[in-house]
This record gives C-alpha cells, structure tokens and sequence, in this order.
C-alpha cells in the first residue's frame, strides 16, 4: 500500500498513541500527536499559549479556529516528501474537511485511516490508570468523562467523513498492544 499520510482515529486511551508511534517507527514517518503539540503551546509564555493551557488543563477541546491555527503553522514544517501519521486530528467535521484540503494543497493524496474502536468504558479505565501513572493535569475523572462525551458528541461523525474520504480500516483496540500493532501490520499489507 502506497501510504503518504495515516490518520489515527479512537477515544482517548484507546492507545492510538501507542500505536501511532510504533507504526511511524516502522515506516519512518513524522509522528503528529496533536495532544503533545498542544501542551508544548501551552507551555509557552504567550497569549496563545495561556489559552491553550487552561482549555487542555480543564479537558476541553480546542474550537476549530485555534486548534487549526496551531495545526496549519506546524503541518507546514514538514517536509513533503516525509509520510505523517496524524493522531488526534481531525476530532471534528470541519476540521477533517480543513486538514484534508490543507495536505491536498501541500501535494499529499494518498489518505489512510487507522480508527481503533474500544468500548467506552474500557477507554475510561484506562484513562485513570493512566492519569494515576503519570499525575497528568488534564487526565482528572471529572475531565476524562468530559472529554470522552465531546469524543462521541463530536468526533464520531468524523469517521462517516474519513471513511468516504480516506482508505478506512478498524482496528479493534482491547486486546494487548503487541496484539492491536499485528492486526494494523495485517492490514496494511
């Protein structure tokens, strides 16, 4: 398969993460995790830094107008010919319509999704553990529960969207990590 650019698709603690890191590895892609560029901005000492971190900190999403705005600067240092798996963007229509055309006008076609799919209540356990693990601000139960009802609320619709739009393949996240990287290996083939 002639990839160019990944976009991995699930609720938080789904391990898209994990995954993404393990498959831009292998393929030597740039690994776009929107989570850590977002805290990265949100320590820095500016305006939009500020607004950024007190948003993530409370567990909100970005509207599209600001989180497009720290996208679009960034996507644009990468190189084209270097393939991307993008993890966690687009979260919402008019962000998947907005990156989508902003990789076409780059010269990037060739579009795959990567969805993991792990019940609700597993993502929720394994938000806690994680939030327990690593004292994450943004990881409180009151903003993991937030976060995963705007992930049902606002991203679900974007899998209908990327699966029209983009080369979709699901993945069921529950079974152990080495488990989930077999299955995408599988179907990437």
């Amino acid at each position: 398969m002639d990839l160019n650019i990944i976009f991995f698709i699930g609720p938080q603690g789904s391990g898209k993460g994990t995954q993404a890191k393990i498959l831009a590895t292998k393929l030597g892609f740039f690994h776009w995790d929107m989570g850590s560029i977002l805290r990265e901005t949100g320590a820095e000492d500016s305006e939009l830094g500020h607004t950024v971190k007190d948003l993530v900190e409370r567990g909100v999403l970005l509207d599209d107008e600001l989180l497009l705005k720290v996208a679009s600067a960034k996507l644009s240092t990468i190189p084209k010919e270097i393939g991307v798996i993008l993890d966690g963007i687009p979260r919402r229509l008019g962000q998947g319509e907005y990156v989508l055309n902003f990789l076409k006008k780059q010269g990037r076609t060739n579009f795959t999704t990567i969805f993991l799919n792990v019940p609700k209540e597993e993502t929720f356990k394994r938000l806690l553990l994680r939030a327990e693990q690593q004292h994450r601000a943004d990881d409180t139960e009151k903003a993991i529960a937030f976060r995963l009802d705007q992930y049902y609320k606002d991203t679900t619709p974007v899998l209908d969207f990327l699966k029209s739009r983009t080369n979709f393949i699901e993945i069921d996240g529950t079974p152990k990590v080495s488990t989930v990287t077999e299955s995408i290996n599988q179907q990437l083939r």
